[in-house]
């Protein structure tokens, strides 16, 4: 194993979107970077992202995948966890098996790969950990119920972990884009039981939701706040992404709930 002074980075789900724009920033910060996805090939740099194939739902595939990046990097300085998808459509029209595949790579996937990094981190007495929430995992986005839970999901444990892991030098932050173009919402599934009561509801919700999302950030924009979180000597829980998500957590906070609900349900286009 070979030691650096280089500090390194570990992101899973680097091939698109918010992952791979995130690794590019990285390595132009001066990082060496390590970047998965489920279809990388043996051998493969992207920009200069040494990429590693991995599945975040196989405990197996990503301790091969971690234990790769340390053998060659001989430390991990940084965990981006972005790898997830998104699952549109009212509550009631996803199954539970639908519901518990999601999770298993949202959630469990952060969980799967944090444990892999952690004793190595703890060894260093160093690291930092950045998750890839959601403004979903912070107010009630309707036809988002199971993906704003797995967010959620992120944004508790994010928060236990950090007050566990600070007496070895780490700390956890969660990064938290608003609407983002990325092609996320192109590529995810629709609820696997369409119940046709919600049809009109769902179709107007879609109009509202695709216009802010033609207005949204840049992965380029998320990147750069995963590079400031990355960076920051005072690194704080939860890092808003852009304009939009800093004004959403900011009315989520101090706004009645009342107010808030009815802001919230006109914008997307469901009062």
């Amino acid at each position: 194993m070979s030691a650096t002074s280089q500090p390194v980075a570990f992101i899973t789900g680097a091939s698109s979107g918010i992952g791979r724009a995130s690794a590019r920033a990285l390595v132009k910060a001066g990082y060496r970077v390590f970047g998965t996805s489920r279809g990388a090939a043996p051998h493969e740099v992207n920009d200069g992202v040494r990429m590693i194939a991995c599945d975040v739902t196989s405990e197996a595939s990503v301790a091969q995948a971690v234990a790769l990046a340390h053998a060659e990097a001989g430390r991990i300085d940084l965990l981006v966890n972005n790898a997830g998808y998104a699952l549109s459509g009212a509550a009631e029209e996803s199954s539970i098996g639908q519901v518990q595949a999601m999770f298993d790579t949202n959630f469990l996937g952060v969980v799967r790969v944090t444990n892999a990094v952690l004793p190595i981190m703890r060894a260093q007495r160093g690291g930092r950990i950045l998750n890839i929430g959601s403004v979903i995992g912070l107010i009630p986005g309707p036809f988002g119920a199971y993906y704003g839970a797995s967010k959620h999901a992120i944004e508790g444990y994010s928060e236990s972990l950090d007050h566990e892991v600070r007496p070895f030098g780490i700390r956890v932050a969660v990064i938290e884009p608003w609407a983002t173009k990325t092609s996320i919402e192109a590529n995810s599934p629709q609820g696997d039981r369409p119940v046709a009561a919600y049809a009109q509801t769902l179709a107007r919700y879609r109009t509202a939701f695709d216009a802010a999302m033609a207005t949204g950030d840049t992965a380029e924009d998320v990147a750069a706040t995963v590079l400031a979180a990355a960076r920051d000597r005072r690194p704080r829980l939860r890092y808003p992404s852009g304009k939009a998500a800093k004004q959403t957590a900011f009315a989520r906070r101090f706004l009645p709930r009342s107010v808030f609900d009815r802001t919230l349900r006109k914008q997307f286009n469901i009062a």
